[in-house]
């Protein structure tokens, strides 16, 4: 069985809805089907729960009377029988009470995170009852049943490959399974949220648990790119990556999904497939374990990046020197993406400042410190083994003319990173492209 999952885009409208429908049943192959909220609905519901917060039930009210009058315009334009528009209408009224009444309650993170699950909730039924109408044999499996985070915050993975595995046997024997993208339980029972990567995580995970043929992320970019598309022309999608190439390119700015989403699929060997609901009959991207020798696949780019230098001459060869340095980061939870030694210093750069500040006042302690914000990290990915010579040159001589900060090789066997500065990001990506895909 196959693990479908679209984005908030892709059901953002009565129409939207009906494509994805059609998209999914023309196979005629059952699938897992996995939903994020309509477009802006989320948006609206974050809104309300920040009135929540600062204790302005009446604007929250607002906000939520305005997300049900868009809602109830959809109704009339999604469904062609008064039975189920009166069915969908009701359904869909109970949850704006629900909302209502959260405006009543102490308001909390619990609260917060229950507010913002009903988008899911809301847009789910509303396929679900749109399939019926169809005469699809649609079964609508709550993911509030069946994912769950562990005690750590992780999603616990054996609770979910046990629960849905007994939902799907529970209710064998229908067409199309639904189910919400994003929301679950934490380990007490409460209303939670995956977090990172959201429904693509949630794809994921149901994918591993249920051992997936392939699991098909649709979204509207035909697959994922070998450069940037907003600033370099001339881009290609790439047919194929390895699960760790992939993880690299998403970690270093690539958009398309999100690093943790694809380690549930990797795990259990899963195929990922990108897909194009613009252009269905498109290949799209197909991410597994499979790896194309000696070749490399894209340039992705990471923005808002911070470079920290710590020069100390006293620490010269001195032991735990670096320790030092990591446990101060360990200490304020922020995490590095590159790093660079030498004899009397170290490099290294961040993408979370909210810390900062403290960061460096305990770094002046053991160095002379250096910050240059407005970086950027641009990452060559592929097959970088160190018997595969000369792409770590190739890829240096392309950014001959781009002033580089810091270059990190060695660390990954699929990875070689520049730090530029933001204002010669462009250039660096066009040279690049150039160079390794003979494009401009």
């Amino acid at each position: 069985m196959q693990v479908f999952k679209f984005g908030g885009t892709s059901v953002g409208t009565p129409q939207r809805m009906k494509d994805v429908c059609n998209l999914i049943t023309a196979d005629g192959k059952p699938k897992i089907v996995v939903l994020s909220a309509m477009s802006g609905t989320t948006n609206s519901l974050v809104e309300a729960a920040e009135y929540l917060k600062i204790g302005n039930p009446e604007a929250a009210g607002n906000v939520i009377n305005g997300l049900r009058r868009k809602y109830r315009e959809h109704i009339p334009a999604l469904y062609a029988t008064e039975e189920m528009q009166v069915e969908t209408r009701e359904l869909l009224d109970n949850i704006f009470l629900e909302l209502h009444d959260c405006r009543a309650l102490k308001f909390s993170d619990a609260v917060e995170k229950d507010v913002l699950s009903k988008g899911e909730i809301m847009s789910t039924n509303m396929v679900t009852n749109y399939l019926r109408e169809c005469g699809i044999k649609a079964c609508l499996l709550h993911a509030l049943d069946f994912m769950r985070k562990a005690k750590n915050g992780e999603p616990d993975m054996l609770y979910i490959r046990e629960h849905i595995n007994a939902l799907l046997e529970e209710h064998a024997g229908y067409d199309i399974y639904i189910t919400q993208g994003f929301i679950c339980r934490n380990f007490d029972g409460e209303v939670d949220n995956l977090e990172r990567g959201g429904s693509d995580y949630t794809a994921t995970l149901v994918g591993a648990a249920i051992r997936s043929d392939e699991v098909q992320i649709w979204t509207d970019i035909d697959g994922m790119h070998n450069n940037d598309p907003r600033f370099v022309e001339g881009t290609t999608p790439v047919r194929q990556l390895n699960f760790e190439e992939s993880a690299e390119l998403a970690y270093f700015g690539a958009k398309i999904l999100h690093p943790t989403c694809i380690q549930p699929a990797r795990y259990m060997g899963v195929p990922v497939r990108l897909k194009n609901t613009m252009d269905p009959a498109a290949p799209g991207t197909i991410i597994n374990n499979d790896m194309e020798p000696g070749t490399i696949k894209a340039v992705a780019a990471k923005d808002n990046i911070t470079a920290i230098k710590i020069v100390s001459s006293r620490m010269l060869l001195a032991s735990g020197f670096l320790c030092k340095i990591f446990s101060i980061f360990d200490r304020y939870k922020t995490s590095i993406d590159m790093i660079a030694t030498s004899e009397v210093g170290v490099s290294l750069t961040i993408d979370n400042t909210s810390r900062l500040a403290a960061i460096v006042e305990r770094l002046k302690k053991i160095g002379t410190v250096q910050v240059d914000n407005n970086m950027c990290i641009i990452c060559v990915v592929g097959d970088l083994r160190s018997e595969n010579t000369g792409f770590e040159t190739v890829a240096t001589e392309a950014l001959r003319d781009v002033p580089l900060r810091m270059i990190s090789y060695g660390g990954s066997n699929h990875n070689i990173s520049f730090l530029v500065s933001m204002d010669d990001k462009k250039a660096a990506l066009e040279a690049l492209q150039k160079t390794l895909f003979g494009t401009k």
